[in-house]
């Protein structure tokens, strides 16, 4: 069925659910910088707003906005900063 989420104390929130044949979480986070570790190569999808986002420790931020999507690959922790509210989708390969 659904899983709740609540990460850096409710400021990132998810609904984890599994579309037919893969796993995946939509959610909102607001303002703040976040760091994440992708146990599995992930697709993050920009449902609305913006994420600057980055590997841990490397020099250049990628910034994607409504409509764009990103690649993290498994087994690598990355950094988020947000804006303004956020809303994305998340699919795990």
């Amino acid at each position: 069925m659904f899983k709740l989420n609540d990460y850096f104390d409710g400021r990132v929130k998810s609904i984890g659910f599994e579309p037919i044949g893969k796993e995946a979480t939509v959610g909102v986070m607001a303002p703040g910088q976040y760091t994440f570790s992708a146990r599995r190569k992930e697709i993050m999808h920009v449902v609305e707003g913006l994420i600057k986002t980055r590997p841990v420790g490397a020099p250049a931020w990628n910034t994607f906005s409504s409509g764009q999507q990103f690649t993290v690959p498994a087994g690598t922790d990355f950094e988020v900063v947000i804006q303004q509210d956020t809303a994305y989708l998340c699919e795990y390969l």
